[in-house]
C-alpha cells in the first residue's frame, strides 16, 4: 500500500483524494497558507461540484447532526462553469503546484509534478454534462473529470445516475467530449449499484467512484422538516457499512479502478475499502472534524 501508485494514467504519490466537497482548498489556503501547502493530505485534490450556471445553494439550515453523522442539504453552491475557470481554477492550480514542489505531487526525480485536479461536474441533463465536460477537457490544468450523476440534495442528477440505461447514454454523450480520464461517481440511492457501474464502464468510463451520501430527512423539535432543502445527504460513519458492501458488489462487477468512500475515519477503515477492491480512497465527512486526517491515513497506510 506505499509509494506512488497508477490510476487512469495518472501517477499519484499515495491512495487518500478528498470526496468532492468536502475540503475547501482555496479557503483552507486563505486560512493555513504555506502550512497547507506544505502538508498538502491528498495526492490528487477533487474540486467541489460544477454547474453551467451559478448556484447559491439550498436555503438554510443546511446540517443536522445525526447519531453517527450528519446530512447536509447545502445544494451544490458555486460560481458556474464560467466563474469556476476564471477564479477558481487559476488559484487551485497554484496551491497544488505549490503542493506538488513541497513534494506531494506526483513527479519523478527533482522535478515533483502539481498534485493533479479531478474537477467535478454536474448537470441536470445529458446535454448540460456533455457542455461541461467539452469545456473541461479544453483546460491542460484539469487532469481528469468526475461526473456527478448521484448527488441526492438535488433531483436532477438522482434520476440520471439511477438508470443503468440513462446513465450509460450520458456517459457515451460525456466520452466522445473528452479524451481526459472520466470518473463516474455513481448514486447509492438505487437498486441495482453494480448494474449502473457497468454501464457506465461499458459507455467509457474510466473509472467509478462511490459511494455518495445517502438520502436522508431530519424533523426538528416540532415536528416539522428541518432542512431548508427538505431532504439531504447523509454521511460519516453511520454509513461506512454501506460503503464497503457497495464498493465490494461494484469492485466484483467492474474491471475499471474502483474509488471508495463512506465514512473512512482512519487508516483501518481505508484499508478495509482497498481490501474489498478499491484502488483510492477518498476521505469526506472526517475532514470537517479534523482537516489533518487524509495526510495522517495517509501515512499510516504508507507505514
Amino acid at each position: 500500500m506505499s509509494g506512488p501508485v497508477e490510476f487512469c494514467g495518472l501517477r499519484l504519490a499515495h491512495r487518500v483524494i478528498n470526496g468532492s466537497g468536502t475540503f475547501d482548498a482555496i479557503a483552507a489556503w486563505r486560512v493555513f497558507g504555506a502550512a497547507l501547502t506544505r502538508h498538502f493530505p491528498f495526492s490528487a485534490y477533487v474540486s467541489k461540484t460544477i454547474t453551467l450556471e451559478p448556484r447559491a445553494g439550498n436555503p438554510p439550515p443546511r446540517l443536522w447532526e445525526a447519531p453517527g453523522g450528519m446530512i447536509n442539504s447545502i445544494g451544490l453552491p458555486n460560481k458556474g462553469l464560467a466563474g469556476y475557470l476564471e477564479e477558481d481554477l487559476p488559484q487551485l492550480c497554484e496551491l497544488l503546484a505549490e503542493a506538488g514542489t513541497a513534494g506531494h505531487g506526483s513527479g519523478e526525480g527533482d522535478d515533483p509534478a502539481s498534485v493533479p485536479l479531478i474537477t467535478n461536474v454536474m448537470g441536470s441533463t445529458g446535454k448540460q454534462l456533455a457542455q461541461l465536460v467539452a469545456a473541461c477537457d479544453e483546460r491542460a490544468e484539469i487532469a481528469a473529470i468526475e461526473l456527478n450523476v448521484s448527488c441526492p440534495n438535488v433531483e436532477t442528477g438522482l434520476d440520471i445516475g439511477a438508470d443503468p440505461a440513462q446513465l450509460e447514454q450520458v456517459v457515451l454523450a460525456c466520452r466522445e467530449r473528452t479524451g481526459k480520464p472520466l470518473i463516474v461517481k455513481l448514486t447509492p440511492n438505487t437498486a441495482d449499484v453494480p448494474a449502473c457501474a457497468q454501464a457506465a464502464e461499458s459507455a467509457g468510463a474510466d473509472a467509478v467512484s462511490l459511494i455518495n451520501t445517502l438520502r436522508a430527512m431530519a424533523l426538528g423539535p416540532d415536528g416539522d422538516v428541518w432542512l431548508g432543502g427538505g431532504t439531504g445527504g447523509l454521511s460519516g460513519p453511520a454509513i461506512r457499512t454501506v460503503a464497503l458492501a457497495q464498493v465490494a458488489a461494484v469492485a466484483r462487477r467492474v474491471s475499471v479502478p474502483v474509488v471508495g468512500m463512506g465514512g473512512v475515519q482512519r487508516a483501518a477503515h481505508a484499508r478495509d475499502l482497498i481490501d474489498v477492491g478499491a484502488s483510492l480512497v477518498a476521505v469526506g465527512s472526517e475532514s470537517f472534524r479534523d482537516p489533518t486526517v487524509a495526510g495522517r491515513i495517509a501515512h499510516e497506510l504508507a507505514a
